[in-house]
């Protein structure tokens, strides 16, 4: 940006001697390009200092700038290294520092695979603390056993990132271009219930689409629904015999289940009934008016049912379900045999992509499209119409093999680079029962996810009362309570498991209020809130005083917290990174217990036993 403004400047200069200033008429065109270039220049100005401000007041990522420090003293201890290891971490153990520095170990294997020289890991680390480059952060450094470098921040420096803080609110570190991010989660299928499947795609695809606006994304949140296909056939077949006059009359559906069950068990035993199913599917496959009214009947029956969840769990998402990429099928199968890669088996049309066993059907025997094709479909317009920088696919474990089977058929046909377009398969387990078996209801049904909603409210409403709350909150208050810990400690008892393995579904365990909870974390940001409203200072003071004053922090406690809270950037770069949410609840937790901590050790408000003050 700046090179563009220096090169802006110079080029109106140059019209300027044109004397194309609004002279003559004739010179129109100049001038039109004169105050195109003004309004460039005074947009790149703007939006440089726009960046260059909120730069200002994003917080530091502290472990970036050590990385930094200690990779110039890398690389002025041994300019011949090319890409030496760079390793900096918190430390465990307090009394050792607050960072670690663990490169010398590394470099100590590449000297001598590299270069056949033998250096101690202690000498290398001697080496690299010489050639720390003069900083603002580090109070000093030590060397411990083999060559760990500890490092220990300065307090004046942490005290200013604190009061930066308060005064300018958390910002997290700005992201640059501002990049687009694609979510596809959720994802139900129509005419069926949301079960407890749906439950982990759903809380972590919202919570992965609010990472990325808090810092700085452009988010497109996606709802791939179970929209279109073959089962339509039986839904519709089914609605025109039970309610023949659906196109006047708005059919009395109430349980879509039940509904879904009866016209699958026609489909299964009366042969008939089969056959004008697959005509139906004909006829609203060709966009017969009288069969996408029933379609859309059936899908709006359905939403309601979505959204209830939906609104349950604080959920936003844009309906963008395999329909709506229907029309896209045949130009992808098209593309695929324009390019050389499709094969003929038994009158089926498929793809084999380098690295995968298993071949992509674009096209069935009967000249139906199938998910491959419609999963192929959604790849090909989030890349190149929705221009997305990452693409992430909230989506459970066992959909692995055939999503990374897309991905490289995308890349095979060079609709993405990997280097420059992320696409992610961001897998999850299931969730287990208190049995440890996949989660069923007592008569071996999936769990329905309302049910599950509903039960969550009445443990959380029995809690509740339990601790008295219902003696000293209004009935709104009271409602407002349970709902957030009913729903506040479902998703966290989610969101604070490793997304990647199976986890145990535990009413008692998530509304403990001890360990790990979300009902811990209320009860800590309680408790923070009514220090603020007693010693009733408000956000103006605290300004006022962090512009004045300069934050002390003398006594162990008030370190501890200071240096926790600074860790923030740092945690939230490596959960863009790696799209593993359980470490912001583990540093949540670590936020919250440290608070305890110190408000346990240092008071925060005292009261004046005469007055009360």
């Amino acid at each position: 940006q700046e090179n563009e403004i220096k090169l802006l400047t110079a080029e109106i200069e140059h019209l300027k001697n044109f004397g194309c200033l609004g002279v003559s008429p004739s010179l129109e065109g100049l001038r039109d390009e004169n105050a195109k270039l003004k309004y460039r220049l005074n947009f790149l100005r703007k939006s440089l200092q726009e960046e260059r401000s909120k730069t200002a007041k994003s917080m530091i990522n502290i472990n970036s700038c050590l990385q930094e420090i200690f990779g110039a003293a890398i690389q002025a201890a041994y300019p011949d290294l090319e890409n030496p290891p760079l390793v900096v971490t918190p430390s465990q153990q307090p009394k050792f520092g607050d960072y670690q520095c663990n490169s010398a170990m590394g470099i100590t294997q590449i000297l001598l695979k590299t270069k056949e020289q033998k250096v101690s890991p202690r000498e290398i680390a001697e080496k690299i603390s010489k050639n720390i480059p003069a900083n603002e952060c580090i109070e000093k450094v030590e060397i411990a056993g083999p060559g760990f470098i500890n490092v220990h921040l300065r307090k004046d420096f942490v005290s200013k990132q604190l009061s930066g803080l308060l005064m300018n609110g958390v910002q997290p570190p700005a992201v640059g271009k501002r990049k687009k991010v694609v979510v596809d989660f959720s994802s139900p299928n129509i005419a069926k219930e949301m079960h407890v499947g749906h439950l982990r795609s759903t809380i972590i695809g919202e919570s992965m689409c609010r990472l990325f606006e808090f810092a700085g994304y452009d988010v497109l949140r996606l709802n791939h629904l179970g929209d279109w296909g073959t089962q339509f056939g039986m839904l519709i077949a089914h609605l025109q015999d039970k309610f023949p006059d659906y196109l006047t009359v708005s059919p009395p559906i109430g349980d879509l289940q039940a509904f879904y069950k009866e016209s699958k068990r026609r489909f299964d035993t009366e042969e008939e009934f089969k056959k004008r199913a697959y005509q139906c599917v004909v006829l609203l496959q060709s966009k017969n008016p009288d069969f996408i009214k029933a379609w859309e009947l059936i899908c709006d029956v359905s939403r309601k049912e979505f959204q209830k969840i939906y609104n349950c769990l604080d959920i936003t998402l844009i309906e963008r379900g395999e329909s709506f990429y229907h029309e896209m099928m045949k130009d992808i199968v098209k593309e695929f045999e324009d390019k050389g890669f499709v094969q003929v088996d038994d009158g089926r049309k498929i793809v084999f992509v380098p690295g995968f066993p298993v071949p992509l059907t674009i096209m069935k025997s009967d000249g139906g499209y199938t998910y491959d094709t419609s999963d192929l479909a959604a790849l090909k317009h989030r890349v190149c119409e929705e221009k997305a920088d990452i693409l992430i696919y909230v989506v459970d474990s066992g959909q692995s093999v055939h999503l990374q089977t897309v991905f490289a058929a995308g890349q095979m046909i060079g609709w993405y680079d990997p280097k420059v377009t992320r696409v992610a398969h961001a897998a999850f387990g299931v969730v287990l029962g208190e049995d440890k078996k996949k989660f069923k209801t007592r008569s071996g049904d999936t769990v329905r996810l309302i049910d599950l909603l509903e039960e969550g409210l009445k443990r959380a409403m029995d809690k509740l009362k339990d601790k008295e709350r219902d003696k000293v909150l209004t009935a709104d208050e009271l409602k407002a309570a349970q709902m957030s810990v009913a729903f506040g400690c479902i998703k966290y008892a989610d969101l604070s498991h490793n997304r990647l393995n199976d986890y145990v579904f535990s009413f008692d365990k998530m509304l403990d209020d001890r360990g790990n909870t979300a009902a811990y974390l209320l009860y800590a940001f309680t408790r923070i809130r009514a220090i603020a409203r007693l010693a009733n200072i408000d956000e103006q003071m605290l300004r006022k005083a962090a512009r004045e004053e300069v934050l002390i922090l003398d006594h162990e406690k008030e370190w501890k917290l200071g240096k926790c809270i600074l860790r923030f950037p740092e945690i939230l770069q490596k959960i863009l990174e790696d799209l593993l949410l359980h470490t912001l609840c583990d540093y949540l937790y670590e936020l919250a217990t440290t608070f305890t901590e110190f408000y346990d050790n240092c008071y925060c408000v005292e009261k004046d036993r005469q007055s009360g003050e």
